[in-house]
């Protein structure tokens, strides 16, 4: 049975990692979800990707529902991840060794590395502009500095502290957000600068894939965030919750960003975080909405933070045979991992939009196979059934490597090649769709298919999900308090 918390509790470190949370710690209903991706994805970064529909050749009248329609497909596959952390009570990569075994999760995690220190990087630059703003500091490398302080102390601290700042993203975002798109509508004439272009198929592609593309690349570790969820959690609410919270938080910023981009043109390419101060206003409200941005920056990236020392770990793990690490080593993981972000945004490129559009892109390639087939195995294979323990057993059920899985995603991968648009590289079936960026549907639907008609013959699921018979003593003696 779940135990109550005092209020001190909720807020006092994590000392759980990358082992199974035992049932007696599990905690908190679907609801918590819905306000930790509400106001994750209320922030400036997705104001900047709604706005790449547009600066890249997309009207604002046809990106907008574009991007709906892109965090719509790319909500369902992320909620449908979501929902396994109630089950199975693991972190979402090491659930991935059911598909990939042990060792074989371990590419797709490097990648998956790669890709929270690209959005924590980027995050951190417009972060740090805002509070430089704030501050009156001349030099944003101290505003650089200073967000990766924060973003180090709550994400250390752990997963309710970040809940907590998702519940005040969420208040913060509404009201920020939504005053701002008042003021788009206040200040231009936004009809003149929208529907003065047709419908263009491969920019109204694009716009799908920034908006999938950004949904997906949440697939690797939403459900870090629902695993302390009771176990008898519906599947269907934490679906809907973590769905819900997610593509209404991403398309309202992106909105705004699609908006923003077609009435201001060069005056938001240049500076994004300086123009929205000086759309918000008064000097004291523009303070208002950098703090707004600093606080929905905060918030993901902490997410951020707290996935990649999980996926260091589950790297890390699935070598040395641990299942838990102390409490410093934990600490250490999330320090290093924010330090060496925050060194990348310091060195940040000044062409941050092209760069951003073309990292989303490139993430979209690598996840999209990832992703079919861990629902692929989890819902139609093995049919929600895992040997939990297994999971950190090289020798066990699902062994070292699985073949057929990463032949699926390195098959899921390639397909996609010439059906690529991006600034390094243009697949040459792209040219023929007149520039259509469709790989990421591509990769997804072969990988899927694929690996469901090999899989039914190669796996061996368990006839129900095994639990560990005890996870929590063992667990106080290895992992103290710190």
């Amino acid at each position: 049975m779940p135990v109550p918390h005092t209020p001190g509790e909720r807020l006092a470190m994590e000392r759980r990692t990358i082992e199974v949370i035992p049932d007696a710690e599990r905690h908190g209903t679907p609801r918590s979800q819905f306000t930790l991706w509400f106001g994750a994805n209320m922030q400036i970064t997705a104001i900047v990707d709604g706005a790449l529909s547009v600066v890249f050749g997309a009207d604002a009248l046809w990106a907008i529902p574009a991007l709906l329609l892109g965090n719509v497909l790319g909500g369902i596959v992320m909620a449908l991840h979501s929902a396994q952390g109630p089950r199975l009570g693991v972190p979402q990569m090491i659930s991935s060794r059911a598909q990939f075994g042990v060792h074989g999760a371990v590419l797709p995690l490097l990648l998956v590395i790669l890709m929270y220190l690209g959005f924590a990087a980027t995050g951190s630059v417009l972060a740090g502009q805002a509070l430089s703003a704030m501050l009156h500091l001349d030099d944003t490398r101290i505003g650089i500095l200073v967000f990766g302080v924060l973003t180090a102390v709550v994400a250390v601290t752990g997963y309710r502290l970040i809940h907590a700042a998702g519940r005040v993203a969420t208040v913060a975002g509404v009201l920020g957000l939504g005053y701002l798109l008042v003021r788009v509508f206040t200040q231009y004439d936004v009809g003149a600068h929208v529907g003065i272009k047709g419908f263009e198929a491969p920019t109204f592609l694009l716009a799908v894939g920034l908006g999938a593309g950004w949904q997906l690349t949440f697939g690797p570790y939403v459900a870090d965030y629902s695993r302390y969820l009771p176990r008898t959690t519906s599947a269907r609410a934490t679906f809907w919750s973590t769905f819900a919270g997610s593509v209404i938080g991403s398309q309202w910023a992106m909105t705004l960003g699609a908006l923003t981009a077609a009435v201001a043109g060069k005056a938001f390419l240049t500076d994004q975080v300086g123009f929205l101060g000086e759309l918000a206003g008064p000097a004291a409200v523009a303070l208002l909405i950098y703090l707004v941005i600093v606080v929905g920056k905060l918030t993901v990236n902490c997410l951020n933070a707290y996935g990649g020392f999980m996926a260091m770990l589950t790297t890390v793990t699935a070598f040395d045979g641990r299942s838990r690490i102390s409490a410093t080593a934990r600490a250490a993981s999330i320090v290093g991992f924010t330090a060496v972000s925050i060194g990348i945004a310091l060195a940040a490129s000044a062409d941050f939009l092209d760069n951003f559009k073309n990292f989303v892109l490139l993430i979209l390639t690598v996840f999209t196979p990832w992703s079919a087939i861990n629902l692929v195995d989890y819902y139609l294979i093995s049919r929600e059934r895992v040997d939990i323990p297994a999971l950190y057993d090289p020798r066990g059920r699902y062994g070292r490597w699985n073949v057929t899985a990463l032949t699926c995603y390195v098959v899921g991968v390639a397909v996609q090649v010439p059906f690529l648009a991006t600034k390094l590289y243009t697949g040459a079936l792209t040219e023929r769709l007149g520039g259509a960026d469709i790989s990421w549907i591509v990769g997804l639907a072969v990988t899927a298919v694929l690996y469901g008609v090999w899989a039914r013959r190669t796996a061996d699921p368990p006839a129900e999900t095994v639990h560990p018979a005890d996870t929590d003593g063992d667990a106080r003696a290895a992992a103290p308090v710190a």
